[in-house]
């Protein structure tokens, strides 16, 4: 394999002698100028470098106006079409591609027009824009076609109103409007201007409820529905005609709609069926979906809405937004004006990319500009006729996981041409293609002999650098059907004996065993074969030192080893690691050994508890330790099991103490001091209790004073209300009399 470092040059040797006794294969890749110091010869050294071959070079279209018309697949803008690359690690390759705009390049423009209750009076003038639009967009092509579509909102509440009367007639007062709907195909692609003024002047305005449109849903069907809308491969125009907002996608739950739009074609009849079943899309899958359908958009839409649809544009590659009048007079002059700016520039794409490929651009325009990084990919101010090249860096930084060839292709948006690129990693030598199968360096022919950092690629059922190791272990099976007998380790086919004292093919002789034979050795063979023991019936093992006589294993049950285990040479061997003893019996951990010896560990230990009597008697069968703490208690080790246990006497005083057998003898460790519970301390009880009492009172008391503050204030204000309201009546009281008396003297004369 090649080093997929970019920054170092490492090339491989494909010469045989070349490594030393010892060294790794791996010493074959190494940097050029270290091969040759080590003595590799040049015609031996292998450097394989990338390159590039074009497969598919149609030179671009050079025609003018009026010339023999061609078909759209005949006229061509970008060269080269396809080419293929190989590509080193770090090695970039460079390609370069020319653009030019062909003059009198076909044109297919889709209207797509909102066509709620507010566009009444642009629908007047649309009505003849089919003829129109064709004489002014024939002095640009003289191949040129146009369709309809309207939409309006989902049929389904909120966005309408599901009443029969307003089913039928969405609109108020006498207005005679058609029945809502969410996206029709009036017209599909078509050459005939005539055919477009007459279908477009049969239509109706509908109506809805709420202010944003269901235009999304329109504009995805017109993009995916290229058989039903007639598109071409040729420049293809939509313009998006409204005076209000838009749903996206999240809106549909309004109308509870939560599927999320699925991007596929749902006309029927020519009309959108699954508005009520589907959300709208969101941003992002029309951005995806218009770019794959390679459809340019124009938003013409109301100075109101300029600021929002300026945002959506800078969201949609090669679309624009142009300001549509209050009754879409100057829709012509718009289209005429965003076609030529959309044209005017061509910005590459590329799709995904493999593992480990980068991509860089570098664009000469017009005049001399060169444009670097992410500009690099886009040339402005393009006239018809003008050329453009790119060029473009692919490196591969490294090798995939999986090396296979991959693809790549480069188009610029808003057109249908494109340009494939095939890639081919460079990850081995080109010797590793042509191996010596059975070669006889790689021991009599058990593999195929390789260059690079490999010598010998085994065949299956061999290993080592000289495939002379063979997995087969059936030449170490034994008479007794054991790999090597059981004393030893298959190798290459060989038993290598692990037992010093045995050797022979299969690990059956031991030539210093002369006392090794026990007193069970056959009566009629005083003699060894080749020092093996011929043991007596009932006796195996290569000393005839196990008896195959299970009485021994049998309990009291009459089971070999309590069913627990398996009589090896006349001694249990306990399957269940809980289990232990001569028969399996003994089992210091199972749940209720503590219960089970509580009552002797409580008499021994503290002289208390029910055999404090007969303990003597009843509890002598182990052997008692007494620890200071419990961190002074044994701790289970894997040599002999161990149970701890925590009991609780008479007294409710706790007791700590383990239980293990070790080996035959039974071992207990106990707790010299009694765990007893301390009796509650009332103090911090009562003093808690009290001042929990005096809380909740001063809380409630608060509260209480804060809901009267509330309250009065609320009267209060109720009060002052009343009275500025209040028209008091001046008039005198008829019944009122005044206290005072006036009195006129006769004789007074005024002096």
């Amino acid at each position: 394999m090649l080093n997929s470092q970019a920054v170092t040059a490492v090339i491989s040797t494909v010469q045989q002698e070349f490594l030393k006794q010892g060294e790794p294969t791996s010493a074959r890749c190494d940097e050029l100028e270290s091969l040759r110091k080590r003595g590799c010869a040049a015609a031996k050294i292998e450097n394989p470098h990338g390159s590039q071959r074009i497969l598919k070079n149609k030179a671009v279209t050079n025609r003018k106006k009026g010339a023999e018309k061609l078909q759209p697949e005949d006229i061509t803008q970008i060269q080269p079409q396809k080419l293929s690359l190989n590509l080193r690690s770090g090695e970039p390759q460079n390609i370069k591609l020319k653009f030019k705009r062909a003059e009198d390049y076909p044109i297919d423009l889709y209207y797509l027009m909102d066509l709620s209750y507010s566009m009444k009076d642009d629908l007047e003038n649309v009505k003849n824009l089919g003829t129109s639009l064709m004489k002014e967009m024939s002095k640009i092509t003289s191949d040129f076609r146009i369709g309809f579509g309207s939409f309006v909102e989902k049929t389904v509440m909120p966005y309408i109103s599901t009443t029969p009367a307003k089913l039928l007639n969405p609109c108020t007062g006498d207005q005679n409007c058609t029945s809502p709907f969410s996206y029709k195909n009036v017209l599909k692609l078509t050459s005939n201007g005539e055919q477009f003024n007459s279908l477009v002047g049969k239509q109706q305005i509908s109506g809805n409820l709420d202010s944003p449109e269901g235009g999304f849903d329109a504009i995805m069907q017109v993009a995916v529905c290229g058989e039903h809308i007639g598109w071409r491969n040729v420049t293809r125009l939509m313009v998006f005609s409204t005076d209000a907002g838009f749903h996206f996608a999240g809106d549909g739950k309004l109308g509870g709609i939560v599927l999320p739009n699925d991007g596929k074609c749902h006309l029927e009849n020519n009309m959108y069926t699954m508005s009520h079943y589907y959300d709208y899309p969101s941003i992002a899958h029309l951005v995806q979906k218009l770019s794959e359908n390679n459809i340019q958009t124009i938003f013409a839409v109301t100075e109101e809405f300029q600021p929002v649809y300026k945002e959506l544009k800078n969201l949609i590659p090669k679309s624009a937004v142009g300001t549509l009048s209050a009754n879409s007079s100057n829709v012509i002059n718009l289209i005429v004006d965003a076609y030529n700016s959309l044209s005017s520039e061509v910005i590459l794409e590329n799709s995904k990319l493999p593992e480990a490929v980068t991509i860089t651009y570098q664009s000469r325009c017009k005049n001399g500009v060169v444009n670097e990084g992410e500009n690099g990919r886009k040339c402005s101010n393009i006239s018809i006729g003008d050329e453009v090249s790119f060029n473009i860096n692919i490196t591969a930084q490294g090798c995939p996981k999986q090396v296979k060839p991959e693809s790549i292709k480069i188009k610029p948006l808003g057109f249908t041409e494109e340009v494939e690129i095939l890639l081919n990693f460079i990850c081995e030598c080109e010797c590793h293609k042509h191996g010596i199968k059975n070669s006889d360096m790689c021991h009599n022919g058990n593999g195929t002999f390789e260059c690079g950092c490999r010598v010998c690629i085994c065949d299956a059922n061999y290993t080592g650098s000289a495939c002379d190791c063979s997995l087969d272990a059936s030449t170490c099976l034994a008479s007794n059907k054991q790999i090597c007998n059981g004393r030893g380790i298959c190798e290459c086919g060989t038993c290598r004996c692990t037992d010093p004292k045995f050797q022979g093919p299969t690990c059956e002789i031991c030539p210093t065993c002369p006392g090794v034979c026990t007193e069970h050795k056959s009566v009629e063979n005083k003699h060894t074969s080749c020092r093996v023991c011929i043991c007596d019936a009932n006796y195996t093992g290569s000393a005839c030192d196990c008896s195959l006589d299970a009485s021994t294993c049998l309990a009291s049950n009459k089971q070999i080893c309590n069913g627990r285990g398996i009589c090896e040479c006349g001694t249990c061997r306990c399957t269940d690691p809980k289990f232990q003893g001569p028969t399996c019996e003994i089992c210091p951990t199972c749940p209720g050994v503590c219960t089970e010896h509580k009552e002797c560990v409580q008499c021994r230990a503290f002289g208390t508890g029910e055999k404090k009597d007969t303990c003597e008697r009843d509890c002598s069968y182990f052997n008692l330790i007494k620890v200071k703490d419990r961190d002074k208690l044994p701790q289970p080790v894997q040599a002999f099991p161990l149970m701890h246990c925590k009991e609780r006497d008479a007294n409710d005083c706790w007791f700590y103490y383990t239980y293990a057998v070790n080996n035959t003898e039974k071992e207990v460790h106990v707790v010299e001091a009694l765990e007893c519970p301390a009796g509650p301390d009332i103090i911090p009880i009562v003093a808690g209790v009290v001042t929990g009492i005096v809380l909740i009172g001063l809380a409630l008391l608060l509260i209480w004073k804060l809901l009267m503050i509330i309250h009065d204030r609320r009267e209060f204000a109720k009060f002052e209300k009343e009275k500025m309201n209040a028209k008091w009546d001046t008039g005198e009281n008829p019944i009122y009399k005044s206290a005072v008396t006036t009195v006129i003297n006769p004789k007074y004369e005024g002096k």
